[in-house]
């Protein structure tokens, strides 16, 4: 576009300057002299007048005064990308900076195809739901409050047990209403004690103050009713008891006893039962990061404290406290996966609680097992025969964060079925036979 101005502009310098001279013509001779014949006209026929041409001029002064309009060129398209494309760029780099500051501090996530379980789960014993450990509390919540709908008295037994922590607190509220149940059978027409003044001092400390005691006494039949004081301008709430039938009593005796009796709600540890073919790999674990009783920066310092374990070890201790320090690193354990390797090879595998008793992983063998009347023994790591009977934690025996058991019939027993020809034909039961997995 700037070539065609500057070609227009000197088309009509040119032809604005008049005819040509000779270099070797005087210098006299100014003006021009004009040219008429027709024959002239004809070969002019195409040049500008003096008014167009200054017309011409002036119009092309006006345009090089105005701004020029930007013309979008596939350079001009090039460019915004390339603009577009590094600023996506710097923002990467910035995003890219802030994840590795945040790096230091966190754990690397494990590959959860990789784990030997995916995770430790919870079973609601009131809907069946199998839970994570952060969604368990919630979720029992909300079942306590759905059973209002069928059972009052138990809802809010369960409350009570449940939504309470403090177990001395919880035996405190129960024995003070237990002795209201008792007052009002004992005295069914004393009407003193069908009436609780909730401003009462005992009461608000002991019982107005623990969840699902209020609901206790309403599904008892109290109701909140303002009654005038003695004395006093203003009235206060009591919650009051109208008079009962001997059999109305009765069924609040019952119901005193289902609260004397009221255990927490507790989701069950899911133990994942499963059935793996033989394997080399039996004795590898690789655990999700549940079964550690330890926050990210304790993971990291156990790792820089196993490298100087042996350093520790060569130290003169005395056997308190080595017992000590074993105590302490039982704590960093909040679950233990258990593998049992069955006599014909295949692996029974199941999640436990650090601190279970012995008694619950025999308990959990014998379920899996077809003939699981018969007696049987565990080795632990190292030969040591497991007891049932025995009163240790897995956690004690250092069955923790995982290990591999061996299981083996009792001998005589079984020379005792074989002389009689009896012999089973599996060991684990149908159900964990379909579901048996090949351990990677």
């Amino acid at each position: 576009m700037k070539k065609l101005f500057d070609d227009f502009k000197k088309d009509i310098k040119f032809k604005t300057a008049g005819p040509g001279k000779k270099l070797t013509a005087p210098a006299t001779s100014t003006k021009p002299e004009a040219v008429q014949s027709s024959s002239g006209a004809k070969h002019n026929r195409h040049a500008a007048s003096e008014g167009a041409q200054r017309a011409g001029a002036a119009a092309l002064a006006r345009i090089e005064q105005q701004p020029r309009p930007k013309v979008h060129t596939s350079q001009d398209h090039i460019r915004n990308q390339v603009k577009r494309e590094l600023e996506a760029e710097a923002v990467a780099l910035t995003e890219k900076d802030k994840a590795a500051t945040a790096e230091g501090s966190k754990v690397p996530v494990k590959d959860p195809t990789c784990l030997s379980v995916s995770g430790v789960y919870f079973t609601c014993p009131l809907t069946g739901a199998t839970l994570t450990k952060r969604e368990r509390e919630v979720h029992i919540k909300e079942a306590i409050f759905m059973r209002f709908e069928e059972d009052a008295v138990e809802a809010s037994v369960m409350m009570v047990h449940t939504f309470n922590k403090d177990k001395e607190k919880v035996k405190a509220a129960v024995d003070i209403i237990s002795k209201y149940v008792d007052n009002i059978c004992k005295c069914p027409t004393e009407e003193k004690y069908r009436k609780i003044k909730l401003s009462n001092k005992v009461f608000q400390e002991k019982v107005r103050s623990l969840e699902g005691t209020r609901e206790f006494l309403e599904a008892l039949g109290f109701t909140s009713i303002m009654l005038p004081i003695e004395g006093q301008e203003e009235e206060e709430e009591f919650l009051v008891l109208p008079e009962q039938s001997p059999d109305a009593l009765e069924l609040m005796k019952e119901r005193r006893d289902r609260l004397q009796r009221g255990e927490p709600v507790r989701a069950q540890l899911d133990r994942q039962p499963q059935a793996f073919r033989p394997s080399p790999n039996a004795q590898r674990f690789d655990l999700p990061s549940e079964f550690y009783n330890l926050t990210a920066e304790e993971l990291k310092r156990e790792q820089q404290q196993r490298s100087d374990l042996v350093e520790k070890n060569a130290m003169m201790r005395t056997k308190a406290m080595r017992e000590r320090e074993e105590q302490r690193e039982r704590r960093k354990y909040n679950y233990t996966l258990l593998r049992i390797r069955l006599p014909d090879g295949n692996l029974l595998q199941g999640i436990f609680y650090a601190w279970d008793r012995l008694s619950v992983l025999f308990g959990f063998v014998r379920e899996s097992l077809v003939d699981g009347w018969q007696p049987f023994e565990l080795i632990a790591p190292g030969g040591l025969k497991l007891q049932e009977a025995e009163e240790v934690a897995l956690a004690e025996h250092n069955l923790v964060p995982a290990a591999l058991l061996t299981f083996s019939w009792d001998a005589a027993v079984q020379a005792d079925i074989a002389a009689a020809g009896g012999k089973s034909t599996s060991l684990l039961k149908p159900g964990l036979l379909e579901t048996i997995q090949t351990l990677n």
